[in-house]
């Protein structure tokens, strides 16, 4: 076995990846086509990449901030294959339980590591797969589907490689798991191969990655878990037109309209306050019986009852 081979679960909190092993890429230039609005997000990711978790606060916030002038294209990357790895201290799923918890310190977001211990998964394929079934479905559910899945993994301790934790959360996102599952085991795992190739080419060597074009010759990435001027200023330099949209909330809660179960992290950057404030307004709409939570060993989530 390859000593040299990065674990791609080894996610490093100071550049904000999960790295892939490194492999061929060819780097062709490639021009990625913007279809309904200026910008053309190329968004690769995967279900169980934790540095992803850890934009979720940025990305939501773009979208409500300016939501008219870009689309995202999720595409899935393929973190674990499975375990034929060897490397940064990480050879089995139980090696994966501290470093977890440790990258839900570092992005403010709740993770349980111990599912690592208590029902480890032996591959992120499944999950992106379902991904690409529910994306033929309905693109804006399939985003729904993708939270719930990282929800049920990240808080839940859910395995989310077997197939009663992925109908499930398509159901919770409204999607027809007869569908799901036909195209689960039909055109799914070629879109999934075609998303595997097109990162190849792209040069993508790990997640998250995010391709930012204007439809023409001009491109810019963001690589990995960066502060929100990152993601911001990609937009707007590609698209200095943009208007910013102001997030006025009617009331503490409304931001829940848009997205149902919010983290504190994710509440302190989209109304850019404070981690510790945000907690405080959500305590406070949680102890007047507003607001569900589910708390973890590693942090809270808020939903709307």
């Amino acid at each position: 076995m390859n000593e040299n081979k990065t674990n791609p679960l080894l996610c490093d909190p100071v550049s904000g990846t999960c790295e892939m092993p490194v492999g061929e890429t060819s780097n062709e230039n490639i021009a990625i086509k913007s279809e309904n609005k200026p910008v053309k997000i190329i968004y690769y990711t995967d279900p169980i990449c934790s540095s992803c978790w850890g934009i979720e606060p940025q990305l939501r916030k773009l979208k409500l901030e300016y939501g008219d002038d870009f689309e995202i294209d999720y595409r899935m990357g393929g973190l674990l294959p499975d375990w034929n790895y060897n490397s940064g201290g990480i050879s089995k799923p139980s090696d994966v339980a501290h470093h977890w918890d440790e990258a839900s310190l570092y992005y403010e977001m709740p993770i349980d590591g111990d599912v690592w211990l208590e029902d480890p998964l032996d591959s992120s394929y499944p999950s992106c797969i379902a991904m690409k079934a529910a994306q033929i479905q309905n693109k804006e559910k399939a985003v729904k589907f993708m939270r719930i899945l990282r929800e049920k993994l990240y808080l839940e301790k859910k395995n989310i490689a077997k197939w009663e934790n992925i109908v499930e959360a398509g159901k919770l996102a409204g999607l027809d798991p007869e569908k799901l599952k036909k195209d689960y085991d039909g055109d799914a795992k070629k879109l999934f191969e075609e998303d595997l190739r097109l990162g190849k080419s792209l040069g993508v060597r790990g997640f998250p990655t995010l391709f930012f074009s204007d439809g023409n010759t001009n491109q810019l990435t963001v690589y990995g878990s960066k502060p929100y001027s990152a993601y911001e200023n990609a937009l707007l330099a590609l698209y200095p037109e943009s208007k910013k949209e102001k997030i006025v909330a009617k009331n503490t809660l409304s931001i829940f309209e848009v997205y149902p179960t919010l983290a504190p992290k994710e509440y302190a950057v989209i109304q850019d306050i404070s981690v510790k404030d945000a907690i405080i307004i959500l305590e406070e709409s949680y102890s007047k019986g507003k607001l569900n939570k589910k708390t973890i060993k590693n942090g809270s989530l808020y939903s709307v009852k």
